[in-house]
């Protein structure tokens, strides 16, 4: 379970930060070939060609093209594009990148889409009318037997929002609750991912922290997925959301139920004060590094308070730039060394953390695969990532997918799947 290729990043990948001007810390002239784990030649993440401008935008993202794609060109599904990755990359070029499990979600105030040249694959439906899609909704279940399609069809064409209005239509048309009946007719799997595309997404991944903290044993990695990834905005409406649902205090429920370092790296992200100013610090980068290294590779032992402190509270674009300037210092790139000093659940939290900063969509790509690959699926992660990142960049992440694992992520989905609710997985990802 090695990595082959994790891909570079040709897009903005933060939904929800303020725009930037120019972020031009990783040199785009870096030659191809060289992967992570090879020392690299004095420039950054030799083999990971950065666009010269970053937009981290909060705002409209100062990217020149519809796709969002800096540099001028697009993925070749762009109409009039050209693919832009094969031609600048091997996919071999990452032999060492170490293996991890989280995953990140993200949602943003506003459709992140609009602003961040990512696109979801779910939009709002035009002509929209709540009344109809919940008499639709009815038929489906009345008398003997469900109409599995009819539902299919109305919850995968409409957005999140749209469907809570459709909620909201049907207790006022029949006096009867949405869920309820729905809960009622479905089952399984097909009934976790239609109760989670009715859920609002802060609820959602309340929900899903609840869930992983309830009963016997913690779902640790539920826990890195949703924490470690989410900007102050969403941590702090997730916070709130899970006080007045379950009338519990999350920070308290995180350190009954986990330890150690890891219990405090948790604790610091559910604080929601990670620093969102969009501009890179260079001078910063190469101190931070310097820390880095001397509190982990360059000592006996590790000081993980420092760990800690850096990838908790600097920003995502900061910690770009601190990978770039560790790398080229330590002759390592960060992610390996974190891999050396920690393990477990910390180890898992911090790298993801550091991946979300380097390129989201490939992250996601990979979180998918190792949810189908082998014997079994695991059912709750394919379904919590295509329905939180169906609004937001769910395009990019099957291009991710396609280019990483020289397949489709409908073609992976089908196959490990069956039934409606391949059939509704399939109409989200939009094969």
């Amino acid at each position: 379970m090695s990595y082959p290729g994790y891909p570079p990043t040709g897009y903005p990948p933060f939904p929800g930060y303020p725009p930037a001007g120019q972020e031009s810390s990783f040199p785009p002239s870096v030659p191809p070939g060289h992967g992570f784990g090879v020392p690299p030649g004095g420039a950054g993440f030799s083999g990971y060609p950065q666009p010269p401008s970053q937009s981290y935008g909060g705002g409209p993202a100062q990217v020149p093209l519809p796709g969002g794609f800096p540099g001028g060109q697009m993925p070749s599904q762009y109409p009039g594009g050209q693919p832009t990755y094969p031609s600048q990359i091997s996919t071999e070029s990452f032999p060492s990148y170490p293996v991890f499990s989280p995953v990140s979600l993200d949602y943003s105030s506003e459709p992140a889409a609009m602003t961040q040249g990512t696109q979801g694959t779910i939009r709002p439906a035009a002509n929209f009318d709540a009344m109809r899609d919940a008499e639709i909704l009815r038929k489906a279940m009345k008398g003997f037997g469900t109409d599995e399609q009819a539902i299919v069809d109305v919850v995968a064409n409409r957005s999140n929002d749209q469907r809570q209005k459709i909620k909201a239509a049907f207790k006022t048309s029949y006096g009867k609750d949405l869920i309820k009946d729905l809960k009622s007719e479905l089952s399984g799997n097909m009934e976790e991912l239609i109760l989670a595309l009715f859920m609002p997404p802060t609820y959602y991944d309340a929900w899903s922290l609840r869930k992983a903290m309830q009963g016997a044993g913690t779902q640790e990695r539920v826990l890195i997925e949703i924490l470690c990834t989410r900007t102050n905005q969403e941590i702090r409406e997730i916070v709130r959301c899970y006080q007045s649902e379950f009338g519990r205090d999350l920070e308290k429920d995180i350190r009954s139920d986990t330890s150690g370092h890891f219990e405090r790296l948790l604790v610091s992200m559910c604080q929601g004060n990670r620093d969102e100013n969009q501009s890179v610090n260079h001078q910063m980068a190469q101190e931070d590094a310097q820390r880095l290294y001397q509190a982990g590779e360059g000592r006996l032992g590790t000081d993980e308070s420092c760990f800690n402190m850096i990838l908790a509270t600097r920003s995502f674009p900061q910690l770009r730039a601190t990978m770039e300037a560790y790398s080229r210092m330590a002759n390592r790139d960060l992610l390996s060394s974190v891999s050396r000093e920690f393990s477990g659940y910390v180890e898992s939290g911090l790298k993801t953390i550091l991946q979300c900063a380097l390129n989201r969509p490939a992250f996601f790509a990979e979180r998918l695969y190792y949810a189908m690959k082998g014997a079994g699926t695991d059912d709750s992660t394919l379904v919590r990532i295509v329905v939180t990142r169906s609004e937001i960049d769910l395009v990019q992440i099957k291009q991710m997918f396609t280019q990483m694992y020289q397949k489709t992520l409908g073609t992976m989905i089908a196959g490990d799947t069956s039934g409606d609710y391949r059939r509704l997985l399939l109409a989200i990802v939009g094969q």
